[in-house]
């Protein structure tokens, strides 16, 4: 008999579509309370996921899906940078 793995899901904070995690950028906030892009999904910290374009995080800015999945409020520059780290990763 052959085992069947269970793909993890997650949800994005921007447009609330459920895929596979491997398909979605995590965001994390460190328990220092920096906001970064985790490309491993592995680093310490509360996560939220998004997809990897810029217009999920045009919704997750406009409906403050990022801040409520961290518990914190997310600045500008933050956003400003997601945007600049998303483009590097290329869309």
């Amino acid at each position: 008999m052959s085992t069947v793995r269970k793909v993890p899901m997650r949800k994005c904070v921007g447009c609330g579509e459920m895929k596979s995690k491997k398909e979605l950028i995590r965001v994390l906030r460190t328990p220092e309370g920096e906001i970064l892009l985790d490309a491993t999904g592995r680093k310490n910290g509360r996560g939220a996921y998004l997809c990897a374009s810029r217009d999920c995080l045009a919704k997750a800015e406009k409906n403050r899906g990022l801040q409520r999945s961290l518990g914190v409020a997310v600045p500008e520059e933050v956003y400003e940078r997601l945007r600049k780290e998303m483009e590097a990763l290329g869309e």
